[in-house]
């Protein structure tokens, strides 16, 4: 495990009370860590039209992307509910685009603190990338 996952952990609970989440009531916070050490922070954001909400990783995600990031060392999702939470599928797709199969990948809540932690490849087996669009 990472040194800095209790400083993940410690920031995500810091902006975990920043979502807004009136519909599903399931606040979600995701630290993402760079290749140079930088930290980006981002919380999911519902909307009452549901397909135009936010999760937490992609909002994470534009913070880094906007910053001028691109590879991504170690995220960290904390869930506000007793709950092993992982990146949904387009997540992990969003997530795969600045990541290596072994870019660790874990998952944590308020409750337990770290639950797991798995890495992109396990989570997204022969998923879509840039090498594969380069293929023949």
């Amino acid at each position: 495990m990472s040194n800095s996952v209790d400083k993940m952990i410690a920031l995500a609970k810091e902006t975990l009370p920043n979502s807004h989440s009136p519909y599903s009531n399931f606040p979600v916070a995701c630290v993402i860590k760079t290749r140079s050490g930088k930290m980006f922070r981002g919380v999911n954001m519902e909307n009452s039209a549901y397909p135009h909400g936010i999760c937490a990783e992609g909002a994470a995600l534009t913070a880094m992307v906007t910053s001028g990031e691109r590879e991504i060392e170690e995220v960290l999702i904390l869930a506000s509910k007793e709950f092993k939470c992982y990146p949904c599928g387009g997540c992990r797709q969003k997530l795969s685009e600045f990541s290596t199969a072994e870019t660790k990948i874990y998952s944590s809540n308020d409750v337990q603190g770290l639950v797991d932690s798995k890495t992109m490849g396990e989570l997204l087996p022969c998923s879509f990338s840039s090498e594969t669009m380069k293929e023949k």
